[in-house]
Order: C-alpha cells, then structure tokens, then sequence
C-alpha cells in the first residue's frame, strides 16, 4: 500500500482574510491564525469575561482620551498571523482602522485560565516576533498579572522570540503601561483579581436544605391525613401517621 505523507496546511493572513470575507466560518466562531495555523480560542466562562470586562475598563480609564481598547478584534500581526487578543489598546479612533486592522499595539492583554501555557509560551513568543512591547497576561489560575516586555530572538522559542523581561505583579502592586507612564494599575483593578472569598450558599437554599425531603405535595397530603385522624400538627400522632397512610401517599407521589 502506498503511504500517504501527511503535512500540516499552512494559510497566510491575506487567505485567512479571504475565507472571513467569503462568510467560510460561522458567525462568532472563536478561530485566530496563529503563526499560519487556524487555532480554536479558549472559550469563555463567567471569570474569564468578567476580568476581561474589569480589565477593559481599567485600561479605558488609564490610557483616556486619544486611545481605544479593542475588545476580541484581530490584529494585523504579520504575514501569516491574525491573533484576536481578549484587548488591544492602539492609538486614534475606531474609524481610523476602516482600511485595516491595527498591526502594533501598545499593549496588548489576554485572560488565561486553561489556556495559560499557551498564552505564556506560543502567543508570548508570537507578540514577541510582532514586536509588540507591552504583553500582559491576567493568570485566573494563580490570581495574578504577568507583565512581559523587551522582546529578543530565541532560536528555542516556538516563532524564534521571546520576551527577556517577565515580572508576575501581585496585589498590593501596580504597573504602569509602557504608553501610559503616568498611570498605576493595580491587579485588582485591571482584572478583579483580588483574593478568592469562599461561596456560602444563599438563605433559601440553606432553608430548603434544613427542609424534609418529602415532595411539597406529599407533605400536604400527609398533613390531610393527620387531620382526618384528629392529630394536633407537631404531635407524636400527627408525625406517625399510620404507615398504611405513609405508604399510601410515598406510594402516590413517587417518594
């Protein structure tokens, strides 16, 4: 039998560009181009768009006016990438990119829970390549903000760059933007990402957990039959109605 070599098919950003124009991918189908490869994003649970959100806002409010923070929209990378970070923060208008997308960020950020190797290692190497000087990472998994920078080749790395600088900011600190000098975010601020609080149940689930486990409708037709044999509610009488009476209602209601 002849053997079939088998290679991996390699896109540039002006074909990826194309299948999105030609409406080849689904509307909202989380696909970026990676270093010529078409790769599924992680998708989303509540942490991860909640600290995107809080970091949006954090960043809106550090950069003001003059910048935009752009929210899961595709950066022109280079030839053969198209990544689509969770913000992009680039100078001007959102108008001033009709006849393209942004190539070089200021910053760009992406939330990482179970994509953090990932985002730390093939993504970092990838903004490295891109030049991109200010890399953030809000680490969901150990609650803190991964701040990269001074991007320098690395024939180990996965696109042969890296970043030489790599600080891990836990709250009380801050960290400025490299194009924003003047401004202080905190990690909290960026992402929430304050320490974890242990969840308590709400009232009424800890009310419906004291509760019998006896169906509603059988406790009402258990209390019919205590009052027809006259027991007063709350009497040893009235909790041991007869087991012919029990059965016969657990035997109804399916308890």
């Amino acid at each position: 039998m002849q053997q079939v070599s088998r290679g991996t098919r390699r896109w540039t950003r002006r074909e990826y560009e194309r299948l999105v124009e030609t409406g080849f991918f689904r509307p909202g189908e989380p696909i970026e181009l990676i270093g010529g490869e078409l790769r599924v994003a992680e998708p989303q649970g509540e942490p991860h768009a909640v600290a995107a959100g809080v970091a949006a806002d954090a960043l809106r409010a550090a950069f003001g006016p003059g910048w935009i923070v752009r929210e899961e929209k595709p950066i022109a990378l280079d030839d053969e990438s198209e990544p689509e970070p969770d913000l992009a923060v680039v100078p001007g208008t959102h108008r001033d990119y009709l006849g393209g997308h942004p190539a070089r960020p200021v910053l760009v950020v992406e939330v990482a829970e179970t994509s953090l190797a990932s985002d730390r290692d093939d993504k970092g190497s990838l903004y490295a390549r891109g030049r991109i000087a200010d890399y953030w990472i809000v680490n969901l998994v150990d609650r803190t903000l991964e701040v990269y920078r001074e991007p320098v080749p690395d024939g180990s790395a996965p696109f042969g760059w890296r970043y030489g600088s790599v600080e891990v900011v836990r709250p009380p600190a801050n960290v400025s933007p490299l194009a924003a000098p003047g401004t202080q975010c905190e990690p909290q601020d960026v992402a929430g990402l304050g320490p974890r609080r242990p969840r308590r149940a709400s009232r009424s689930l800890r009310r419906q957990s004291r509760r019998s486990t006896t169906p509603a409708h059988a406790r009402g037709f258990l209390r019919q039959a205590a009052r027809k044999i006259g027991a007063r509610p709350g009497s040893a009488a009235s909790r041991g109605v007869t087991s012919r009476t029990a059965r016969r209602a657990t035997g109804r209601f399916g308890v």
